[in-house]
């Protein structure tokens, strides 16, 4: 289904309004100028909330998409950092181990399996003489100086996915207000085009008056509308 009217819809409508009304009165002629330009607004109006809907509706999926791959990207770093985590407390439990069985040999061989950023951790938490101070911290990842730059990624892409959520969500809402606006057009069309069809000049007039009354409207809300991106 099609974001807007098609142009071959209203140049049919204005087609057959010509030939219903190729001859009038005097009275009768003024309604029929009335109706043609009303069709016409219709067409350009139409074809304005069509395109804005199909931009809106083009750059919510692009904001959701991006959505997806930083929420993807975020759940990746997270693991990373469980990973290296998980690693950091396998060495260390070996450590400690080798160091509560006076290991020396074993535990030169742990330090060196000891990732960069662990190692950091592991030298201010051995400064903090933790085998005879009992408020020293529990281990080297629970110093300040245990950094996971995976954590901090992984929280920022987060950050990200929630806001290309919310502006794909905000996006798509935007384009489905000017789907809106384009079936109250269509109505319009629709209006205008079984007016053409009384004799009755009041009827005539009457559903005209409806439709600049929608048309009217349809004007207030494309005005109060987001532009579409460019």
């Amino acid at each position: 289904m099609g974001e807007g009217l098609s142009a071959s819809e209203v140049g049919k409508e204005i087609a057959e309004h010509s030939k219903h009304h190729g001859v009038h009165d005097g009275e009768h002629r003024a309604v029929s100028i009335i109706e043609a330009i009303l069709l016409a607004v219709v067409a350009l109006l139409a074809a304005w909330s069509g395109y804005a809907a199909a931009k809106w509706s083009t750059d919510s999926r692009l904001s959701l998409a991006e959505a997806s791959a930083a929420r993807t990207r975020s759940s990746q770093a997270d693991l990373r950092a469980m990973e290296s985590r998980n690693f950091d407390s396998t060495t260390f439990n070996a450590w400690f181990t080798a160091w509560i069985a006076d290991d020396q040999q074993a535990m030169t061989v742990a330090e060196r399996r000891f990732r960069p950023e662990f190692e950091v951790a592991f030298t201010a938490w051995m400064a903090t003489d933790p085998a005879n101070n009992p408020d020293a911290p529990a281990g080297p990842t629970y110093m300040p100086e245990y950094e996971q730059p995976a954590v901090e990624e992984s929280k920022e892409l987060s950050a990200t996915a929630d806001e290309k959520f919310e502006e794909g969500s905000e996006n798509g809402g935007t384009a489905d207000d000017y789907v809106r606006i384009t079936v109250l057009l269509a109505s319009v069309l629709f209006i205008v085009g079984i007016s053409s069809q009384f004799r009755l000049r009041s009827a005539r007039v009457g559903l005209i008056t409806v439709g600049v009354v929608v048309l009217v409207y349809c004007v207030v809300l494309l005005a109060g509308a987001p532009k579409p991106p460019f």
